[in-house]
């Protein structure tokens, strides 16, 4: 009876495996597509921070889109990649091959807010001319002028208010760049505020958080 048993429960092992292992294997395979989607625009990301050339423009050459890779984990795109280590060839050329200059990663950063925490003027700027907004918020609710207020940058600041940056805008505390300025008492600052900014006083344009493309 035992020996019964133990034959029973053997064969029904078999059994379960034939059918467990072939639904394993056609899982594996519908997950394919998935991990080589992701393989494409990881490879294209590590390519960008080792500025391999070459495989960059065969990547773009086979897909277009592949310019808009975002890394899974923290949601940076190329431009970000290239703003982070202030390379004007390699901002210049993405924007060229169709990178969108208000990518944000998921934290809401804008390649724009990024350059200017740099301190990076000719980044900011360019991007500026490329048309990237210069109120897009962070998930703070902090805009790339307000980083410029915070650095006491005046340069910065008045490119971002040429730009069209409103100064009034608040972040999540409450307190605009207009605020900022005028707690810091930085004369310059305010002055550039009460002069440039006036067209854009008032304005409450939708603030835009997260991806954007």
């Amino acid at each position: 009876m035992l020996m019964k048993t133990i034959r029973g429960v053997v064969g029904l092992s078999r059994s379960v495996l034939k059918v467990a292992v072939p639904v394993f294997a056609m899982s594996l395979l519908l997950a394919a597509p998935a991990r080589a989607d992701f393989s494409d625009g990881y490879k294209f990301l590590e390519a960008v921070k080792k500025k391999e050339g070459d495989k960059v423009e065969a990547a773009i050459m086979k897909s277009g889109s592949i310019v808009l890779a975002k890394d899974v984990t923290s949601g940076e795109g190329a431009l970000h990649i290239v703003t982070a280590r202030r390379d004007l060839t390699w901002l210049n050329y993405l924007i060229a091959k169709g990178a969108n200059v208000n990518q944000a990663d998921d934290r809401g950063r804008t390649p724009l807010e990024l350059a200017v925490n740099l301190g990076w003027r000719e980044g900011a700027q360019l991007l500026l001319d490329q048309k990237a907004s210069p109120d897009i918020s962070n998930d703070a609710g902090e805009t790339p002028l307000i980083f410029a207020v915070h650095r006491k940058d005046l340069q910065l600041t008045k490119a971002l208010l040429e730009a069209g940056a409103n100064p009034d805008r608040s972040d999540n505390s409450g307190r605009s760049a207009r605020d900022y300025a005028k707690a810091d008492g930085s004369s310059q600052l305010i002055s550039a505020i009460e002069t440039l900014g006036k067209k854009n006083a008032g304005k409450t344009a939708r603030p835009v958080y997260g991806p954007t493309f």
